[in-house]
């Protein structure tokens, strides 16, 4: 094997197998993980994290949200609508009015986090080079 490739290959089937069992112990079920990833993939929009990091600061209004983010009404609201499905945000209906806000705070907690180590942390790209 070359370069890094080598780096990552193993001799051995389990190197810490106490280690590997506490993992495992603990490891949620594959429905949860699919779910999770489900909702990692939903925060990887960043017109969908745009609406999130703008519920931060409490619920808003469909025609606010897209007023904040620049989407359309209709695509503020068909995001919404995915968030909602995956209970990353909450509705609040008044009349004819939709408020949205943060489900929850593990949510919130999430947002806050991600925002925090991207604004304190320097990226490298490789994705977005032109090599």
């Amino acid at each position: 094997m070359q370069g890094s490739a080598a780096i990552d290959a193993c001799n051995v089937r389990v190197v810490d197998p106490e280690r590997v069992a506490s993992v495992n112990a603990r490891m949620p079920g594959e429905d949860d993980i699919v779910d999770t990833a489900d909702v990692f993939s939903l925060l990887g929009d960043p017109r969908r994290l745009k609406l999130l990091v703008a519920l931060l600061d409490g619920e808003l209004c469909v025609c606010d949200l897209a007023a904040v983010t620049g989407l359309s009404e209709s695509a503020t609201s068909h995001a919404l609508r995915l968030l909602r499905a995956h209970r990353v945000v909450a509705v609040r209906r008044d009349g004819r009015m939709a408020y949205y806000r943060l489900d929850d705070a593990h949510v919130r907690m999430l947002v806050d986090l991600a925002v925090a180590h991207t604004e304190h942390t320097d990226a490298i790209h490789p994705e977005r080079s032109g090599a």
